[in-house]
């Protein structure tokens, strides 16, 4: 089926004239009865009728005409984006660990900043702190860009370092360590501890720091959220270690610098390796990269 027949169509079921449907499409009237005979033979049924000078709509021609304007619609407005797109324009979705609801706004706002004529959109998608969720969701093309942590044996993601967050103990109020500016991981194995559940991309950090301390201290919790640990913490069902964050300020916990062994949570964009990248979505992650102040 010709797409400029359907478009032909279009106009004649508009116009409701020969004549005058040609000339708005530039083509002879011979062409335009041609293709509109062509189109009723492939279609097997009589799409207009005479109504004088003129013509009109069949029952099957109005049924058709509903149709056919909703598909053009549908596909000129995929043409569009598809050139926006080329133009380095676009939508952009980006998933990303709530802890860096922040870092990555600012990114995304400073490279808005740099393009005020380009029609570019981004659309965040906010984890409730599990890297392999967002991962899964890079794989499947939910997300073109993923912020989060890394993670091994994925071959088919490059991780690039963006920026780090503090490690830091906290415990209750009223807890023996309490009166402690900075502590010695080692210190703190005698005590029951909140940890990471092992589908947290933090989880693998903290076992490397307790690895070095040469033990692994006794936990009854594991969670998945680093509110949710400090939470615990706060109603005294232990110790921990979590990202050094705005809201621990706020919470009746005491926050103790690690001294040793020493660590930072690094924060990676992830995108999939050997994948076409829409050129608005290559030039986010450059900017990315460009403006990144990490040394590693």
């Amino acid at each position: 089926m010709n797409l400029y027949h359907l478009r032909y169509f279009v106009t004649l079921a508009h116009l409701e004239h020969y004549t005058k449907a040609a000339e708005i499409l530039a083509i002879t009237q011979p062409s335009l009865s041609h293709a509109i005979s062509s189109l009723e033979k492939e279609l097997g049924v009589k799409l207009f009728e005479k109504d004088g000078r003129n013509v009109a709509l069949t029952k099957c021609g109005q049924a058709f005409l509903t149709d056919v304007e909703a598909s053009l619609e549908m596909l000129d407005s995929s043409v569009n984006k598809l050139q926006m797109t080329g133009r380095g324009e676009g939508r952009v979705d980006i998933g990303m660990l709530r802890t860096l609801s922040s870092t990555v706004p600012q990114f995304v706002k400073d490279f808005l900043d740099s393009k005020p004529s380009k029609n570019i959109h981004f659309y965040f998608h906010t984890s409730t702190g599990l890297t392999q969720d967002i991962i899964r969701g890079l794989k499947e093309r939910r997300y073109d860009i993923a912020f989060c942590s890394m993670m091994e044996n994925e071959p088919s993601i490059e991780f690039i370092p963006i920026s780090c967050q503090e490690l830091v103990l906290i415990v209750p109020k009223g807890h023996p360590l309490e009166s402690k500016d900075s502590i010695d991981l080692k210190e703190t194995l005698p005590y029951p501890q909140i940890i990471f559940s092992k589908r947290s991309g933090l989880r693998p950090v903290i076992d490397r720091l307790f690895e070095k301390c040469g033990g692994y201290p006794k936990s009854d919790y594991a969670l998945e959220e680093d509110q949710a640990v400090a939470g615990l913490v706060s109603a005294g069902f232990g110790i921990a270690v979590v990202p050094r964050m705005p809201i621990l300020d706020y919470m009746p916990v005491k926050i103790i610098e690690i001294a040793r062994p020493s660590w930072e949570r690094i924060f990676y964009m992830a995108t999939l390796k050997n994948v076409y990248q829409a050129p608005v979505i290559q030039k986010f992650k450059n900017f990315v990269i460009e403006h990144t102040n990490l040394d590693l």
